[in-house]
């Protein structure tokens, strides 16, 4: 598959580096199957919906799970590191997988300080660059530590233009986050939903449902040939719940719409799925890879942020609408000036139905 397909320009300028405020003003663009497109704001989302749809949303909660510390000189002659870390994947109660910068003055062995607080070890790295590390308190002392001293996870995209602060606890975190901590970015299309809107929707009618993917720094990462091929993604630990698969499969009966707020959302629904395309209760890992050319059954519609060119993210969106369809779509957000990714505007993804 051809990645210069899923390929477009986006000026520098649009990549937002806040949260529209209030949350649900942000703009949303509403993409029909046959094309067509209409500019909306995200409070307009109940006049959208109405009785018989379910809306899924992804409970995850963001762990702040980006760290600066010290690596001592290692000898009289040596000097002091400061240390970026960024934790990935938990291993278990005390270790994870991290990525480091500078990653080249780090090795096995070295000891990592973080504002005297608390410390890690380097155990190793991996050949993607990735390094793991055992940290000097573990469970819930360990996620008290990273909540007193770690800062939000922004992508890339962002940390690249400003650091993390007080503010980013608020806004890069849903307001429905449940009580696990173990996602390392955060769920973006959930961002929107403030409590009035939440409110206006349980009025609308629409069911509200949630399921759980913590979600990886992966989804940042650029796609490479062998994933492509492998059809094969970053694998992500999600969860869905007997009662949630039950409810939806009678929304499902009685021809209301199922529709996902956001693509890991979307994934979670994607993979819990019977040969029948009726939804099943499931927990575990999933490194499902949804692109051009897959029939998505578990969707009769999507909400999702703007995503990056050449990702698994667009190519998803392209697989439920078509490529021209969303590149059109995104080339009319371009000139209309919407705000793209993590903080940035909405799209309601409308396909035909058949």
């Amino acid at each position: 598959m051809n990645l210069d397909l899923f390929d477009f320009d986006l000026p520098e300028a649009l990549i937002a580096l806040r949260p529209a405020e209030p949350k649900d003003s942000a703009r949303l663009l509403v993409v029909n199957g046959d094309g067509t497109l209409e500019d909306r704001v995200v409070r307009d989302l109940p006049d959208l919906i109405g009785p018989g749809d379910s809306l899924v949303f992804n409970d995850t909660r963001v762990l702040p799970a980006a760290l600066r510390g010290v690596r001592p000189a290692r000898d009289e002659q040596g000097r002091d590191v400061e240390v970026d870390l960024n934790l990935v994947e938990r291993i278990d109660g005390a270790s994870w997988r991290v990525l480091a910068r500078p990653g080249r003055r780090l090795k096995a062995g070295d000891i990592l300080q973080f504002d005297g607080a608390f410390e890690a070890e380097i155990l190793g790295g991996d050949e993607n660059g990735a390094l793991e590390v055992r940290f000097s308190v573990s469970g819930d002392e360990l996620e008290a530590a990273l909540d007193a001293h770690g800062a939000m996870p922004l992508p890339p995209y962002i940390a690249r233009r400003r650091a993390a602060d007080s503010q980013d606890r608020r806004d890069y975190q849903t307001s429905f986050a449940g009580d696990e901590a173990e996602s390392v970015a955060a769920p973006t299309a959930g961002l929107h939903f403030t409590e009035d809107l939440l409110d206006r929707i349980d009025a609308a009618g629409a069911a509200r449902e949630k399921v759980r993917l913590h979600v990886g720094l992966g989804t940042f990462a650029p796609l490479k040939e062998e994933q492509i091929k492998d059809s094969r993604l970053h694998s992500e630990w999600r969860k869905l719940g007997a009662e949630t698969a039950e409810r939806l499969n009678r929304t499902r009966k009685a021809g209301g719409r199922v529709i996902p707020v956001g693509t890991t959302a979307l994934r979670t629904l994607e993979s819990s799925l019977d040969e029948a395309g009726r939804f099943i209760p499931t927990s575990g890992p999933t490194d499902i890879f949804i692109k051009p050319g897959d029939a998505v059954r578990s969707t009769d519609a999507l909400m999702t942020n703007f995503h990056l060119p050449r990702s698994s993210l667009f190519m998803l969106v392209c697989a439920l609408m078509g490529t021209d369809v969303m590149q059109a779509a995104y080339a009319h957000a371009v000139r209309e000036t919407y705000r793209f990714y993590s903080y940035g505007d909405a799209c309601l993804l409308l396909p035909e139905r058949a």
